[in-house]
């Protein structure tokens, strides 16, 4: 162990972030002395708490996100990605955007039935719902508490559209599900896809699904009829985006409608994480990356922008956005993206009437 400005490192096995970064609302600061450790520390398991809140549907009014409503079965998320723009949500729980994030886990046990009363009340106008905006629904701790299945059979119970991402062939499991949804053009996926390198991908997404899984989910999803995309969510300058071509051609073999992307953002304390995790695991790489990152962040490492945090700006943000197109054109990842349907929405138990 040993520690690197405010961040105690802790070379845990199967984790992305390399400690626990000073929570930034919090005044005290907890670290922990070094000769209370072996030089390689115990696996940090992973803890589940319950979450007993009384709303789970999340409103936004971000020109970045595809849907005014999003759910989120859980809190924190396993799969320990270095770049999640979501880690800085767990310091408004008291916890750190580091270890805290992908080893804490709180779980919303109440979830399908809090669904199921907000879409049964006559307020509830129907539309999209997206799952999910801070957290990977299918993340490791949905195989044993299956909510984002629940919450699914609640909304094919109302008919109510949905749109999914995922880094998790964990999803193929709800195929049955899915594929009802879309015979009412009501559900459609996208599978985030970062990089084909299988060692980079252990490195940065250390919990994730193996890119060949998730090549494999996107062929048998769409072979289910299922409208499934490919996200290259995030691209990173000097690190992933050399792999543009090859990863949309392989999603395009695999049977992907469509293809889109957005570059690395780093807000608040993953500044310091990322740069700490690239200058572990890429040293001779380190500056080039960091400073390609600067190139599209007008000279900072982040830029909370609506709109330009998403794509970036200057030479080298085009470059990126101009090789990404014509790669899609290429392997025909062009077709316009299905709109959802509200047409089958109906609250279960209700009657019709009639003009007689």
């Amino acid at each position: 162990m040993e520690q690197t400005g405010s961040c105690t490192v802790a070379r845990h096995s199967g984790r992305g972030a390399l400690g626990n970064p000073v929570n930034r609302f919090e005044a005290v600061e907890v670290i922990p002395d070094p000769e209370f450790y072996e030089e390689d520390p115990r696996p940090l398991k992973t803890r589940f708490f319950r979450d007993d809140t009384r709303s789970i549907l999340s409103r936004n009014d971000s020109p970045d996100v595809g849907f005014n409503v999003t759910v989120n079965p859980y809190r924190g998320c396993e799969h320990g990605c270095i770049y999640c723009y979501a880690r800085p949500t767990h310091e408004y729980l008291g916890m750190s955007c580091g270890l805290d994030f992908e080893s804490r886990i709180f779980v919303k046990m109440d979830a399908p039935k809090l669904l199921r009363e907000a879409l049964s009340k006559q307020s509830w106008e129907p539309q999209p719902i997206g799952f999910s905006g801070v957290t990977d629904c299918y993340q490791p701790a949905e195989r044993a508490f299956k909510l984002t299945r629940q919450c699914l059979e609640v909304l094919a119970e109302f008919g109510n559209p949905v749109g999914l991402i995922t880094k998790n062939y964990l999803i193929t499991r709800d195929i049955d599900v899915l594929s009802d949804l879309a015979k009412k053009q009501a559900a459609h996926v996208s599978i985030s896809l970062t990089t084909l390198d299988e060692t980079l991908a252990g490195k940065m997404e250390p919990r994730t699904s193996r890119p060949a899984q998730r090549l494999k989910a996107i062929r048998k999803l769409a072979e289910a009829g299922i409208p499934v995309a490919v996200m290259m969510a995030p691209i990173i300058p000097g690190l992933t985006d050399s792999e543009i071509d090859a990863v949309l051609k392989q999603a395009a073999d695999a049977g992907a409608w469509t293809a889109g992307f957005t570059l690395l953002r780093l807000p608040y304390g993953v500044q310091d994480l990322f740069q700490g995790w690239v200058r572990e695991h890429y040293p001779l790489r380190a500056n080039k990356i960091l400073n390609r990152v600067s190139d599209v962040r007008g000279g900072r490492l982040n830029d909370a922008r609506f709109v330009h945090r998403m794509r970036g700006e200057g030479a080298y943000a085009d470059y990126i956005q101009s090789m990404f197109q014509m790669s899609c054109r290429r392997y025909g990842l062009t077709r316009a993206w299905p709109e959802l349907s509200v047409e089958h929405f109906r609250r279960p138990g209700s009657r019709q009437l009639t003009l007689f």
